[in-house]
């Protein structure tokens, strides 16, 4: 089996909603010249070999000789136009923003995601300490914007990893994030993959939380057509798709950067009215996509996939809060944080790919 062949394999076994939501997560593959990475805006679960983006590693490498510019949107189009460069004849779609990092890691196959498991202990206050419990030779870096600047610290982080250790890190965890899992061996990528998950469930065991997502039974129909209603005449608009659920206790604040993207930071709790959702757009600078009121949660969107997958990372962001509660509690992300994510051109068109 060719190493495409078998990244397509590992991006279908972990592009499972265990592992991911949405278009979360990455995978790629390399040898010596060429890097294969998941397109941006995809599914892993819907990955073919023949999608992958093959970009010229040499090119790409041009990444961390520069001086970047400091201002975010300067460095993030300079960034684009260098990986836009390097994508090799034949290939097509976006490589996904975070190629630069999968190629400054030695290791043959690279699994990137964004397990709930994982994120309990990632998105909690301490789960630093956890990891350095837990898995004593990863390495665990704080939060850090996605992109150009998540690479070039991982990398620098890596080769000062290698340095002290003699080997590059095989896992690494990114606070408010998910795992990266490097290895030359799909074996040893699902091997460290079942480890990490397994160390993780006993701890949830121990702290005696149920790691299964709980939601109170789905309303009446009769009810839910009222509750939609309600929402379309808060929001001005007839023709929004609405995804509803029973009752849940959604994330009060920003989880990571894939619930913000697809069920954006905040829910809107309680009866939606017009003043209310005006009130909700002066704060934030958007309309909600994450209602809960009536014992019921709703994800609302343009599309039918977008209220699905709004409601989709509700649900996993709850999972997550609750799980976080093993290690502390939750930590959202900071307001700085979420506002990179909220601008970043990046971010808007992967949510506009799965839509």
């Amino acid at each position: 089996m060719n190493i495409l062949d078998v990244i397509t394999e590992l991006s279908h076994e972990f592009g499972a909603d265990r592992y991911v939501r949405g278009g979360g997560g990455n995978t790629s593959c390399k040898n010596g010249s060429t890097l294969w990475v998941k397109p941006s805006g995809t599914t892993l679960a819907a990955l073919t070999p023949e999608r992958f983006v093959a970009l010229d590693r040499a090119r790409l490498a041009r990444l961390y000789e520069m001086e970047p510019p400091s201002d975010a949107s300067a460095r993030e189009a300079l960034v684009k136009e260098i990986m836009e460069q390097s994508l090799l004849p034949g290939s097509s779609g976006r490589a996904s923003v975070e190629a630069p990092l999968h190629d400054s890691l030695g290791f043959r196959y690279v699994v990137h995601t964004h397990p709930y498991t994982v994120n309990g202990m990632t998105c909690a206050r301490e789960g630093r300490v956890a990891c350095e419990q837990l898995f004593p030779d990863a390495l665990w870096l704080d939060y850090i914007d996605p992109g150009y600047t998540l690479c070039r610290v991982v990398r620098a982080a890596v080769i000062e990893y290698k340095s002290k250790k003699g080997s590059e890190p095989e896992l690494i965890f990114l606070k408010n994030h998910g795992v990266f899992v490097a290895a030359d061996t799909p074996e040893r990528i699902r091997s460290l993959y079942a480890d990490v998950i397994d160390k993780l469930l006993a701890e949830y065991e121990r702290a005696g939380i149920d790691t299964a997502f709980e939601s109170a039974q789905l309303a009446t129909e009769s009810t839910l057509v009222i509750d939609r209603r309600a929402i379309c005449r808060a929001m001005g608009r007839n023709d929004l798709s609405i995804a509803a659920s029973g009752a849940f206790d959604v994330a009060a604040g920003p989880i990571s950067p894939d619930h913000m993207v697809y069920a954006k930071a905040f829910p809107y709790i309680g009866v939606p009215t017009v003043e209310g959702i005006e009130a909700f757009k002066e704060r934030y600078g958007y309309v909600p996509q994450v209602f809960s009121f009536n014992q019921s949660v709703f994800g609302v969107a343009e599309s039918e996939k977008g209220a699905v997958l709004a409601l989709e990372l509700a649900k996993d962001g709850a999972l997550v809060e609750k799980l976080t509660k093993a290690f502390g509690g939750v930590q959202y992300m900071s307001d700085a944080a979420r506002d990179f994510i909220e601008n970043w051109e990046v971010e808007s068109y992967r949510k506009k790919q799965m839509n």
